[in-house]
């Protein structure tokens, strides 16, 4: 009696994966376009460095080709995000006949948990040469006293 059966996950992972496209095929025809619009997923996600100095933290994130307009940087519940829109540059607008597109474009969000350290009252950001550049001061602590008490 053989009733031992051999996993295989790729098998599984196609299984899983028609049982899910009916699903999401039938949900976009349902949701009127203008709602499709929002609900799609994140294009790109540009590259980030986080680093910490004594009095900050700072967070570069890559964006070229993103215009400052473009770019936002939100703090909300201790979460840094960073999100905004690569536009593509279409045919008609400039000429060119595109042989191949390699460069992601559209819309990207990162989101970071700040440290319980961070002040997000004082975060500042500015834009140079394609990097965004992002620092989040940390909170002024009071440095502990050291008193003296006398032993009698």
């Amino acid at each position: 009696m053989n009733s031992i059966l051999r996993w295989d996950p790729v098998r599984e992972f196609e299984e899983f994966s028609r049982r899910l496209v009916p699903l999401f095929g039938r949900l976009t025809h349902e949701v009127p376009q203008e709602e499709r619009q929002a609900m799609r997923v994140i294009d790109w996600a540009p590259t980030v460095d986080i680093a910490e100095e004594e009095n900050a933290y700072l967070v570069m994130a890559e964006l070229p080709e993103v215009k400052k307009e473009d770019a936002k940087v939100a703090i909300e519940n201790g979460v840094l995000t960073i999100s905004g829109e690569r536009k593509k540059e279409t045919e008609e607008k400039n000429g060119r006949r595109y042989h191949r597109i390699e460069r992601s474009y559209g819309s990207f969000m990162r989101s970071f948990s700040l440290p319980d350290d961070a002040d997000p009252s004082r975060v500042t950001a500015n834009m140079k040469d394609g990097i965004l550049h992002v620092r989040i001061e940390k909170r002024v602590e009071a440095k502990p006293k050291t008193v003296a008490i006398e032993v009698k």
